[in-house]
C-alpha cells in the first residue's frame, strides 16, 4: 500500500509542479501531494507495527534503520517541492513590485 500511496504522492507532485509552470492554480496538486506523502509514511508505520505484533523483529531490524534515513529525505524533499510554487510566486511578486 505504501508503494501505491508513493507513486500517487510523486504523481501529484509532479502535476504541482506542472500545472505552476502553465500558470494554473497548482493548490489542489499541493494539497493531495501533501497528503499522498502523509498516507505514505501512515502505510509505512503501519507496516512496521503490524510486523511488531507478528514478532517479526529480523524484518524490523533490517528494514526500519534505512528506511527511517530514506523517509526522512523523501519527505523533505517532497515538502520542498510541493511548496516550490508558493516560493516562486512569492520571489516573482516582489520581483514585480
Amino acid at each position: 500500500m505504501w508503494l501505491a500511496l508513493g507513486v500517487a504522492a510523486i504523481a501529484a507532485t509532479i502535476m504541482n509542479l506542472y500545472s505552476f509552470s502553465k500558470g494554473k492554480d497548482s493548490s489542489l496538486w499541493m494539497g493531495l501531494g501533501l497528503s499522498f506523502t502523509a498516507l505514505t509514511m501512515c502505510a509505512e508505520y503501519h507496516m512496521i507495527s503490524a510486523w511488531a505484533i507478528s514478532g517479526d523483529w529480523a524484518a524490523i531490524e533490517d528494514v526500519a534503520p534505512t528506511m527511517n534515513y530514506a523517509l526522512w529525505v523523501l519527505v523533505a524533499i517532497s515538502v520542498i517541492m510541493n511548496l516550490l510554487p508558493v516560493i516562486l510566486g512569492k520571489v516573482s511578486r516582489k520581483k514585480k513590485a
